[in-house]
Order: C-alpha cells, then structure tokens, then sequence
C-alpha cells in the first residue's frame, strides 16, 4: 500500500476550520459589511455626500449631510429603494384620478411685459442691420453690441417668474432641413383627431349605481428578429419550443437563437438604439387617434432576448382594436447617410490628415464627404431613410381602481427600476453569452448618433469632426454592455400624470411627518438635510466638503450616527403615529412611507 492510499479523498463538508486558523480567520464577517448591512436595513444612505452650508444671513458654516440619490442598488440600495417607493407613490396618485390635474400658468405681470417689448425692439434692430448701408466690420460691430444688450436683457428675464426660454440660446443661421410628413405607402394610416385638453378618462355607471373609473396596462414590444428557444407552458403541459424540444424554466438555451446564423443581429440592435424614438412616437399617434390629452407612467426593461421592451399605466380606456391599429401604424424613420455595408475595417480605418484638417482615405488621401455634404445627398427625390424601426406586439389589459391587481400591476411596472438594464437578462450559461457577447458585437460597430465615430467606418465624417476619433471604440452609451443599444429614460411619465414631480411627492411625504410629530421633527438630521423654503432658496450657500478636510469626520463614523439617528427618528415617529392615530388617519400616509 502506497503513502496516497494513506490519503483521505475528501475532507468532510461539516468539518470546522482550526481555531487561530487562516482559514478560520477569512470565515469571519467583515465589519463594512455589517456596517453596510445594518444600513441598507435601516433606510441609511452608505455613501453620504458631506457638504459645507454657509448661511448667507448669518454668516454660519456647518457641514450637512444628504442621500447619494443613486437610482441603482448597486451603488446604494437603500436610495434605489426609497426613489422606486416615490415613483410607485406617483404611479397610484395619478393612475385614477377622477379631476383633471393640470395647473393652468399665471399671466405675466406689467414688469415682465416691459422686459419682452424691449427683447422684440433689440430683435427688431437686429434684423434691421442686415439691410442698412455699411461696410462689413460696422455691421459686425453693431450687431455685436446688440447681441450683447440681448444677453444682458436674457439674463434679466431669466431671473424673473417665467418659465422657459424666451427664444433659443443659440442662433443657428443654417437653413433648417425639412423632411416629408406624408406617411409611409407601406403603413396603414391612423384617424387623426383634434386632441381635446382632458386628460381623465371616461367614468361609467354599474348596475348598482357605482361608479367605475377603469384604466389600463399596456406592454409594447420590439417584433422578432429571428425564432428563439422559448419555456412554453400553458398550465401543467409544457408546449415544445420552435426547435421541437420541451425546454425547463432554467434551460441553459433559453432567450437565445434557435439558429444564430439566421437571426438578425443588426435589426435586433438598431430596433435598440431607436426604441426610445418609436415610443416617443407611438405616444404622439395615441393622442392623436384617440383625440385627447393620453396621460401614462412607465418604464422600460430588458427581455431575455435582449430586446427592450415597456410597461405603460394609462389613465383611462381606450378599445384595443385601435392601440392595436396603432401599434401597427407606428414607425420612426432615420434620416443619416447610408450605413449598410462598412467601407473601412475597424483594423485599417480613415486617418486624420492634419493639413486638410479632415480624415482621409489611408491609400489615396482624399478626404472623406462631411455630415453636411452626406445630408445634402438625402435631399433628392428617390432618397429613402437609412432605417425604419417599428413596434411589435401590444398587449392591454384593463384595470380597476383600487383592487389587488392594481397595487400588483404597479409593483409589476417599477420592480427592475432599481437594477441596470442588462441586470434582469444576465447570460448565465455558454450559449447566453454568446447571443449578448454577438449582439454588442454589432452594437460596436453601428452609429449611434450624428457624433459618434463609427461614420468613418461608412466612409462619412461626423458631424462636429476632431481629431483623435477611434471607431469601433465610441464611448456613446449605445455601445457599453450595461445598455446593449437603449439609452432613453428608464422611466417615462407624462407631465400631467400626477401634476406633481418625485420633489413635489418628497415634500408631501415630509409634510406628513411633520404633522404626526407637530413640530418634532426640527432637531433630527432628516430636517437639517434641506433648507426650509420659507427662508428663500437663496439664504444658503452650498459646496462640496472633501473628505480629507479637518471638520469632516470618516465615513464609517457618519454612518454609525446617521444609523443610530434614523432607529431613534424611527422610534419617535412610531410613538407619535400611535398618540395620534385618532387625529390623523392612516389612510393619509404617503405610500413612500408605508414601509
């Protein structure tokens, strides 16, 4: 018998490390992490951001504290949560609302009026010089000094009460380029309504004399870019997949081509970049067929797939035969160059020709067209968009105020808000990685915009061209891989959805505080975080305080007291709700503060 027979083959799973061990030592908790972990469950921002308020009034300096404000848990759950409990407040205040929540704007006032009729005379003499008889450099010279008064006249409208820009900041004197608005042959036309300002919708009557007040759930989806191995289960029976196999819940083929060579790859990625630009679009022709004022509250996720797709909330009714209608008639057309076949590899791309101030084709050194001469290509008769990306499939179901598929349908809406958009559609197995890894492939390689640098790969220079541009290495975020090809907002709301924004909801939430502890609230550090408004958003002064400064104390010291303030403000605030549950109803709490 050999000394390997002597050998035990496994050492037991139970078998405890030796005390004083390396090993024994590496089992034990970190104390970050458990400082970490008591303020994820207590509500605690972990990575506070110190600043230095000064008080204009009284010349007093302290350093507060304030939330990172992170939407993602992966860099602070605890305001990942708190901002995905505000919009799931927003979402149920504005899905059923039987009044219309529009705030109608004020007129201006006598000394606004004054401002604007000085602007429309310095506008007037403006476009009076083009025409007087002078030499160039008068000319250059007077409408400099006009420009001038028109800024100064721009700074002091800017500070008075009105809302938005008077004109535009900057003067374009290029001459604006105009596209057809006539309809694609190839897309069913939509009835075009005049859109009425209501944006309730319709209430009706039940047999018992109760009134429903019913809105929906939408889901729109990119169509199929090629068959992909699917779990089919309708009930106990699992229905075979395209491929003619019956595939479990975690099959490691699941969201991927059921023939990769077939799937359209570029399509899947360009319906990507352009998702955000057909819902923006989709909306515009829900509001038009439907002939009023459609309010919404969504968000956009990732399907297993990778394809992005939304869930929408829509405050009243609509027939689904006519969203289904639309769905069908939406489309966005892309006015760029041409981009079909690359005419550079990524390896030999043009170069910057230094003397032309251009790139260059690397073998002949002619320069390559410019945005603006590509552009003028398009204004032909028979010219036709570089790409036409459309919708998919929808899906609308009807929901009923104030029921469990209400409360479950939000939830449903806002439950991947906190995460990165890849997050949810992670590749686990071989296969999975693959399909991401040959999708951001082509994402690389694609323009992203009029800047990006994938033109020269098309044999076009961007728009704005400078040197030191690298194709295939475009930092746009359609190319990084915790977007794959989407870079609109995450969550889309309306503006007349709530008549409120997270800001507004925020201080409802702290003025329902306040009236539980009737005043108690002035001492705690959550008070101290913002500036009363009654004292003018002008009084304070804020900067950053860097955390090597004397004053500012180390992280995990402020975490212990921010913990220990927020058990205490906590425990207070449980005690003042119970003393006062007769004056103040539950059912007032704001739903951020239901947890």
């Amino acid at each position: 018998m050999s000394q390997l027979d002597l050998i035990p083959s496994a050492i037991p799973a139970a078998e405890q490390p030796r005390p004083g061990s390396r090993a024994d030592r590496m089992r034990k908790p970190l104390a970050k992490d458990a400082l970490k972990q008591l303020a994820e469950q207590n509500g605690v921002c972990v990575r506070p951001l110190a600043l230095r308020r000064t008080d204009t009034a009284t010349g007093l300096t302290e350093v507060v504290e304030v939330p990172c404000g992170a939407t993602l848990a992966a860099k602070c759950k605890p305001c990942a949560e708190r901002g995905r409990r505000l919009r799931i407040q927003q979402i149920r205040e504005g899905w059923h609302l039987a009044d219309e929540p529009a705030v109608r704007p004020d007129k201006p006032g006598e000394d606004v009026l004054a401002l604007v009729r000085v602007r429309a005379h310095l506008e007037f003499e403006r476009e009076a010089v083009q025409y007087q008889p002078m030499t160039p450099d008068e000319r250059a010279a007077h409408l400099a000094e006009i420009d001038v008064a028109i800024a100064e006249l721009d700074e002091a409208l800017a500070e008075t009460s009105l809302r938005g820009h008077l004109t535009p900041k900057d003067r374009d004197e290029r001459p604006r380029r105009k596209r057809s608005t006539r309809r694609r042959q190839d897309t069913p036309d939509l009835p075009r309504l005049p859109v009425d300002r209501r944006t309730v919708g319709r209430a009706y009557s039940g047999r018992t004399g109760k009134t429903h007040r019913p809105s929906m759930l939408i889901t729109l989806t990119l169509g199929s870019h090629g068959p992909v191995h699917s779990h089919l289960r309708r009930g106990a029976y699992v229905a075979p997949c395209d491929c003619g196999q019956r595939h479990g819940p975690n099959d490691d083929v699941l969201s991927t081509p059921a023939d990769p060579a077939s799937y359209d790859y570029r399509r899947a990625a360009l319906d990507a970049i352009h998702f955000a630009r057909v819902l923006d679009r989709w909306w515009q022709n829900v509001r038009r067929a439907a002939g009023w004022n459609v309010q919404y509250a969504g968000a956009v996720e990732l399907q297993r797939r990778l394809a992005p797709h939304a869930h929408f909330a829509i405050r009243g009714t609509l027939p689904r035969r006519l969203l289904k209608q639309i769905a069908t008639a939406t489309y966005h057309q892309v006015w760029w160059p041409p981009f079909d076949e690359l005419a550079y590899p990524v390896d030999k791309p043009p170069v910057w020709d230094v003397d032309q101030q251009a790139y260059v084709d690397p073998k002949t050194r002619e320069p390559l067209p410019t945005w603006g001469e590509a552009l003028d290509a398009l204004e032909e008769p028979d010219s036709r968009p570089a790409y036409v990306a459309r919708l998919g499939r929808m899906d609308a179901r009807g929901i009923e105020q104030g029921t469990r598929d209400a409360e479950r349908s939000i939830r449903y809406v806002t439950k991947y808000v906190t995460k990165d958009l890849t997050d949810q559609a992670r590749p686990r197995s071989d296969a999975q990685k693959a399909h991401f890894d040959r999708l951001h492939a082509e994402l690389s390689v694609l323009p992203c915009s009029p800047t990006c640098a994938n033109w020269l790969l098309y044999g076009v220079q961007p728009d704005g061209v400078k040197a030191g541009l690298t194709p295939g290495r475009c930092t746009g975020k359609v190319h990084q891989r915790s977007t794959l090809g989407f870079t609109g907002r995450r969550v889309l709301v309306s503006r007349q959805w709530s008549g409120k924004t997270l800001a507004d909801h925020r201080a409802d939430n702290r003025a329902w505080v306040r009236a539980i502890l009737a005043g108690g609230m002035a001492d705690t550090p959550e008070h101290d975080q913002v500036a009363d408004e009654a004292d003018g958003p002008k009084r304070y002064r804020f900067e950053l305080a860097r955390p090597e400064d004397p004053d500012v104390p180390p992280l995990e010291h402020r975490l212990l007291r921010a913990i220990s303030a927020r058990i205490r403000w906590r425990a207070d605030l449980d005690t003042a709700r119970q003393r006062t549950a007769t004056a103040v109803s539950a059912t007032n709490q704001p739903a951020a503060l239901a947890a």
